[in-house]
Order: C-alpha cells, then structure tokens, then sequence
C-alpha cells in the first residue's frame, strides 16, 4: 500500500486531521530557507499530539549537527530528512533511520546522486533545482523514476489533489509527499484539498493494485 507524507505541517489541528484521515508520516520543517518552518515548541507540541503509528519527520538542509542533536533530543522524531548536500555518513552519524531529498531539477543528470546514499533509508526524489529548498511546487519528469533501487523511493514536488492519481501510475513510487499542493497558504493546510489528495492516492493505489 502506498505511503502518504504531508510535509510542512506547522499546526497541531492540520496535523492531526491528516493523521486521522490517513496519512502515514508528517513533516516538521527546521531549515530557516522555508517558509514553512517551525520552532523547537512548536515541533514538540505537533509530536505529542499525533496518534500511534503516524511517523514525524524532521527535515533539515545543511545545518550544524549541534542544532540536529538539539532538535532530536526536544522533539524525539522518528525519521530525519536532509534537503541538502549532506553525504551519506554525515547523515547516518545522528544514529537515527533517514531520508535523503533528491534534487530532480536537473531531470537525468540528478540520477546519479540517487546512489550516492546506501545508508538512507529512503530517498525523497522532488521538483526543485540543486541547492535549492524543498516545497517550491516544482515537478518533475516522473517517467524518470528508477525501477532497480533497494530502497523505497518517495514522489514529491508539485503534487495535488488533481495530480497524483497520474503520478502514482505513471511513477510507481513507494510513497508520495506533498506540502504546497494541499495548502491555503505556506504552513497552513487546507482540509478539503488535505482529504482530496490522501482519498485520490489511496483510490489510485488501490487501482494499481487490482490491475
């Protein structure tokens, strides 16, 4: 079954409604580069209101280690997430399971940096440009999903409700990841658009499957 990730969740009310109506992991955003960043306070009380086996995820982009050990230690995420150029053992060091954002900006050119990170546990593939934030809406090329990687491999950037039934097919991905695309503004969720998109990529995978 597919996973479903909504990212830069700011608010404790956003962030409950979509774990109730089925998302699988939620976004805490920590870099001061996005609009939809939150503090160590704010983080806390987003965690402690999530509901069993709905998995947090703290995502940085080329922050000091000192400030990820901080935010571990407050928040107490399940996952981390690094948007940057972090290598591979510098994102293994925290001793916690990650995800490694992707830039697909560059389109085939970014395929080489997909294996480039053999200790993440998952690789984030998005829309935006290299050294560039996440969240900027930007898609990408999805026939460009790699069909031979071992691990799972995340569809994000310039997802919405009206789109990722179409993405879910044609990219086969293990999860998708969306933010702007289910938003009123930067940080604030919009329910409708949340529940479009989590029953669209749950009915398109369901389709998937009984084909």
């Amino acid at each position: 079954m597919i996973r479903i990730k909504c990212c830069g969740m700011t608010r404790v009310e956003d962030a409950v409604l979509a774990a109730e109506l089925g998302a699988d992991a939620l976004g805490l955003i920590f870099t001061a580069r996005s609009r939809r960043r939150v503090d160590i306070g704010q983080a806390r009380a987003i965690v402690r209101a999530l509901p069993p086996m709905v998995t947090s995820v703290a995502l940085f982009m080329d922050q000091d280690a000192a400030f990820v050990d901080e935010v571990i230690a407050a928040v107490q995420p399940a996952l981390l997430q690094f948007h940057g150029v972090e290598r591979d053992d510098w994102c293994a060091q925290f001793g916690r399971p990650y995800l490694k954002a992707i830039a697909m900006g560059e389109g085939g050119d970014a395929l080489p940096r997909l294996r480039a990170y053999p200790g993440a546990a998952g690789l984030v593939l998005d829309g935006h440009g290299l050294g560039e934030a996440g969240g900027s809406g930007k898609a990408f090329d999805w026939s460009l999903m790699p069909r031979d990687l071992r691990q799972p491999l995340i569809l994000a950037g310039g997802l919405h409700p009206g789109n990722v039934a179409e993405a879910i097919r044609v990219a086969r991905p293990w999860g998708v990841d969306v933010s702007s695309g289910i938003e009123s503004a930067p940080g604030i969720k919009d329910p409708a658009r949340l529940a479009a998109f989590i029953g669209a990529a749950r009915a398109a995978d369901a389709n998937r499957r009984d084909v």
